[in-house]
């Protein structure tokens, strides 16, 4: 064990009964979000784009398509394909993802079997894309925000966004316009253009719950002990971190550090800061274009 892991261990150790309390109260709330993000989602998916034969993108719009070809469940289905993702996932992106991205699509599944017999919302294609958009897009929102996923291909793309420095955002959207693509010769491709446009819409909703949703953010932090989170934040995310000296107004000396991560790493550099230094200041911006290179190198998960 490290020293920056001794000192984490007295850290917590040390925490008094209202910070454990709250600690609990934010575990419940983030569980509570995963479980009706789920719900929405899958409500989306099965009363608005199952019956008008429109699709989702990533493993649950491979999931429609088979189970549109062989009639097999779409729940189970979904499971399934999602389960060598979620191994996947877990060498990736630790421990605490892997559990609340494999409650989140099991509570997905569930309920899109829940669903499945229930009378569907409307036949109408354009409503279907509208509203089932809408609803998918602030489902998908609730869960990621709250450090879950519903879909096994992000997975993958932060991967190679790991590796290449591919940009996240456009793998998923290269795999969807194969799927979509695939859907086209399926079924009609009227079919794929309104999945398309359900996926655009999808995802300016995500965009709008979650605060901006774009693969790349910048994180300015102020803190009194810069090159122990930086040294965290490298060995827990394998992120770099750029560390500058700052003079506070009042507070005097501080640390700047400066990081560039992916829209599903900001929930896991909140926590680690938190834990680490809760008097820390963070400021979490959109990253329109990344020029250049920057080391990055494989988590390593507790």
């Amino acid at each position: 064990m490290s020293g920056h892991d001794r000192q984490g261990g007295g850290r917590l150790a040390g925490t008094s009964g209202a910070d454990r309390f709250r600690a609990v109260c934010r575990l419940i709330w983030e569980y509570l979000l995963l479980t009706l993000g789920a719900a929405v989602a899958a409500f989306a998916i099965e009363e608005f784009l199952v019956p008008n034969t429109i699709l989702d993108g990533g493993v649950v719009g491979v999931g429609m398509i088979i189970s549109r070809l062989t009639k097999a469940k779409l729940g189970l289905l979904t499971l399934g394909l999602n389960l060598p993702f979620m191994i996947v996932g877990y060498r990736v992106l630790g421990r605490s993802f892997f559990v609340k991205a494999g409650y989140s699509m099991a509570v997905f599944s569930l309920f899109l079997e829940i669903f499945a017999p229930l009378a569907n919302i409307t036949t109408e294609p354009l409503l279907a894309v509208c509203f089932g958009g809408i609803l998918l897009g602030a489902g998908v929102g609730m869960v990621i925000s709250a450090g879950g996923c519903l879909d096994g291909t992000e997975t993958v793309a932060i991967l190679l966004n790991r590796r290449t420095d591919f940009p996240v955002g456009r793998t998923v959207l290269i795999i969807n316009i194969v799927i979509y693509t695939v859907a086209g010769f399926a079924f009609t491709f009227d079919s794929a253009m309104y999945s398309l446009l359900t996926y655009y819409i999808a995802s300016k909703v995500l965009d709008f719950i979650d605060n901006g949703m774009n693969q790349a953010k910048a994180a300015t932090i102020i803190t009194n002990d810069g090159a122990a989170i930086a040294d965290m934040i490298y060995k827990q995310m394998g992120r770099t971190v750029t560390i500058l000296e700052g003079e506070g107004l009042i507070s005097g000396r501080k640390d700047v550090l400066y990081c560039v991560l992916n829209r599903l790493e900001v929930y896991d550099l909140k926590k680690l800061i938190k834990e680490a230094d809760a008097s820390a200041f963070i400021a979490i911006n959109e990253v329109s274009e990344i020029i250049g290179n920057h080391i990055k190198k494989k988590a390593v998960s507790e």
